[in-house]
């Protein structure tokens, strides 16, 4: 099953470091984030992934296309024609698309655009700015098991999301406007979707969030997997800091690599 990553948008309200790079190449311990939720599915056996790019795609490419080398050492024999020796061989079992989605092209343009990198096979969906503990084997077991076009991650971070009203089947019935009150569940990305989505996105001023989910959960073809453990997007430079004394610490929980 492959793994498809949004991360095209301009992080404007981390405007601090995303006016350098995209969103997803900020750094969290010395790695891009992606690189962190890249690691998380990895961990359980998901290793292709779909990269939608936009705002400054060639730091993408170009992170990967170096990637070899950033996790080796290397001698380059100046003396010798130039030779390169490379020592400690580390590198992911990865197979990585990198697609330019568009500069402005909306989360919903951004997933039709990969459509024929799919296939007529399900696939994951998450943001490129968010990492969690969530146990992926167990969120893809979920899914099949519910039977539904869609399955997306819900969790309970408190008060500025718009939040989801799920019924006792674990079926998102509808979307509500954001909420003061905490305890609400919220889209937290890491869905696992049919290639019937791609029917309902129109074009590239598509938000994804808007009429595809929102028709899914009307037509009752849209289940929540709640996920009460860690999650945490970096929407902020507040957040990216928490983030990053969670890691420096050695109590990053979406590290499930480790263990």
């Amino acid at each position: 099953m492959k793994v498809v990553l949004l991360a095209g948008g301009f992080g404007s309200r981390i405007s601090e470091e995303s006016h350098l790079k995209p969103k997803p190449m900020i750094e969290i311990g010395g790695m891009p984030i992606l690189w962190h939720i890249m690691k998380t599915y990895s961990t359980y056996g998901f290793n292709e992934f779909i990269i939608c790019a936009g705002y400054k795609q060639h730091v993408i490419k170009e992170y990967f296309a170096d990637y070899y080398l950033h996790m080796s050492d290397i001698t380059f024999d100046f003396a010798n024609n130039n030779d390169i020796i490379i020592h400690n061989n580390v590198a992911e079992p990865w197979k990585v698309t990198i697609v330019d989605t568009g500069l402005n092209t909306l989360t919903g343009g951004r997933v039709k655009r990969i459509q024929k990198y799919i296939g007529n096979e399900d696939f994951m969906l998450t943001y490129g700015d968010a990492v969690s503990d969530v146990n992926i084997e167990e969120l893809v077991a979920f899914h099949k098991k519910q039977g539904k076009l869609a399955t997306l991650t819900a969790v309970q971070p408190g008060g500025r999301f718009g939040t989801l009203d799920i019924d006792n089947t674990n079926t998102i019935k509808k979307f509500a406007e954001k909420t003061k009150e905490a305890g609400g569940w919220i889209n937290a990305g890491f869905m696992v979707l049919s290639p019937k989505v791609f029917d309902l996105i129109e074009g590239d001023k598509t938000i994804f969030e808007r009429y595809p989910l929102e028709k899914l959960s009307s037509d009752n073809q849209l289940s929540a997997y709640k996920h009460k453990g860690f999650w945490q997007c970096m929407d902020t430079l507040k957040e990216k800091i928490y983030l990053e004394e969670l890691w420096e610490t050695g109590n990053a929980p979406w590290k499930v690599w480790d263990k």
